[in-house]
């Protein structure tokens, strides 16, 4: 379907996305010039996160980008199995956890468990989240002005040749955005009717869950996770390492680590480290799963529904047959900072290479391949950078855990609330009030969040921020960029600050107390 000269509205967008899901044997959307046998200045094969923005910066810079997916919207996964439900997901969790939290009291109603549905919330997801996909699919035709071929698996011929709907497309370099997948363990009963991951709970869910076993300790397996909870299907995770000290994730103060999965527990739900799952049993449906405890005693615990929480793994195998791309260890494109591989002309973005499979890292690598291709010397160093997860909370940090400062630094200076004080009855201290923690602090001040900040006591530059309760996320991206300048983020310009009443200003407050001391003490 050629659509260069079409002029498609939101609406009928959706209608061709939906209709071209729904048809296996749908033709190609092709979005492209009419000049003969053009050289791209690079294909993007991909069209995720990675390669829009990537393809979007180089059309701004002057370039020609294609991009190729075999989708037919623009976008990957993101919004249509992966980040955009999970978002979703935990906004309702919270929701949920605070209903339960305040049934009965104040003018919340008692709360009725037999209203919150994962199938409902999944249901909600699939009806909405063409939206995102029609406006993707707009935008980079109409405002960003790239050309794409959707609706259309690519075959990698050589790094300079990609054939897609039928059609030949030479370019100058290729940039690698083919996204990853969930992983399976080696365990028998996988193929059981019950056992779901990321992408098939929002496919093949058709009916609602009551009891949950989780496998794996991956952001993932915690944020879904906590959702099936809040929602009255009782959950347990079986981990095989302690939640929150996954390879994946980095910096995580151990306090912090505490509070997060301690409020799990608080809650209701199981958490089994230090386990090992031995099998799916059932016989056409799910009914149990073998676990072997950290003792070694194995137990079968009773459940409708399992959920794959192991991780992810790029989708490389093509391009290794094809062009003999090196991977590492973990199946990820081994790239350098400006995402080159060690094919001349062939980049790697996004799921594809190391570092955290999130949104920042797909369209920063992305946009560093254009860089780099149209003649820039850029280098993308993402070892540091802020994180977050979700549980019924927002968990949210950067930089050193206090237990890595003082590996690393002579003093340590620690701002913390509540503040680690021996005899102080700290349950009954809640957060300074301010978004999404007014109830928590007046009436159940326990649930009203944690903070630390930590601080080089020589320098008096902040060195680390570590965050559980709600409104922090896009405060952090700006510690993040603060705290990594090389003149650094000191306690007295981060008390200097003008705060907005919305975390984390805190450490603006309790920097503020702090700030007018020529010796630095803990707080």
């Amino acid at each position: 379907m050629d659509i260069r000269d079409m002029h498609l509205n939101l609406g009928e967008w959706n209608e061709l996305i939906e209709r071209s899901l729904a048809d296996p044997d749908s033709e190609p959307i092709l979005n492209l010039e009419r000049d003969e046998d053009p050289v791209y200045d690079a294909v993007f094969v991909g069209g995720g996160a990675g390669g829009r923005f990537g393809a979007a910066y180089m059309k701004a810079m002057g370039g020609r980008p294609l991009i190729i997916d075999a989708w037919p919207f623009l976008g990957g996964s993101c919004p249509h199995q992966a980040c955009v439900p999970h978002h979703l997901f935990s906004e309702a969790a919270e929701e949920l956890d605070r209903a339960r939290w305040f049934s009965d009291e104040l003018f919340y109603p008692k709360f009725d468990a037999s209203r919150a549905s994962i199938l409902e919330m999944v249901k909600l997801f699939l009806a909405g989240r063409g939206s995102a996909h029609a406006f993707m699919n707009w935008q980079t035709k109409e405002q960003l002005e790239v050309e794409y071929v959707l609706n259309a698996r690519a075959t990698i011929i050589d790094k300079n040749t990609v054939q897609a709907a039928g059609k030949t497309f030479k370019a100058k370099n290729l940039v690698l955005g083919m996204g990853a997948r969930p992983i399976d363990i080696d365990i028998p009963g996988l193929d059981l009717h019950g056992v779901f991951d990321f992408v098939s709970l929002v496919e093949e869910l058709d009916y609602e869950p009551t009891r949950c076993v989780i496998i794996g300790g991956s952001k993932v397996a915690m944020e879904y996770g906590a959702f099936f909870h809040a929602t009255g299907c009782d959950t347990t995770i079986v981990s095989r390492s302690q939640l929150m000290r996954t390879k994946a994730l980095h910096h995580v103060d151990e306090d912090l680590r505490q509070y997060v999965v301690g409020g799990m527990r608080k809650r209701g739900m199981e958490i089994l480290e230090g386990a090992h799952p031995v099998s799916v049993n059932g016989d056409e449906r799910v009914r149990s799963v073998t676990v072997r405890l950290e003792s070694g005693e194995e137990i079968d615990i009773e459940t409708d529904f399992v959920f794959m929480g192991t991780g992810e793994r790029p989708n490389t195998a093509h391009a290794q047959d094809v062009l003999g791309i090196e991977v590492n260890d973990y199946g990820r494109v081994i790239a350098n900072k400006r995402m080159q591989t060690n094919v001349p002309g062939v980049y790697a973005i996004g799921d594809m290479i190391d570092g955290p499979m999130e949104m920042f890292k797909a369209r920063k690598s992305g946009v560093t391949a254009s860089r780099n291709i149209m003649g820039e010397d850029l280098e993308f160093d993402f070892s540091e950078y802020p994180d977050f997860l979700h549980t019924t909370y927002e968990v949210t940090w950067v930089g050193l855990t206090e237990e890595e400062a003082k590996a690393a630094l002579d003093e340590v200076i620690i701002i913390q609330m509540p503040p680690y004080v021996e005899g102080l009855d700290t349950p009954n201290l809640p957060l300074p009030c301010a978004e999404g923690t007014m109830l928590y602090a007046f009436s159940k001040p326990e649930l009203s969040g944690f903070q630390k900040l930590v601080i080089d006591g020589a320098t008096r530059k902040v060195v680390g921020a570590h965050h559980v309760g709600y409104g922090a996320k896009d405060a952090f991206q700006y510690l993040d960029y603060l705290i990594h300048r090389p003149e650094g983020l000191t306690i007295d310009t981060l008390g200097w600050m003008n705060e907005l009443f919305l975390n984390p200003e805190h450490f603006v407050q309790l920097s503020r107390l702090r700030a007018g001391k020529s010796k630095l003490i803990h707080l």
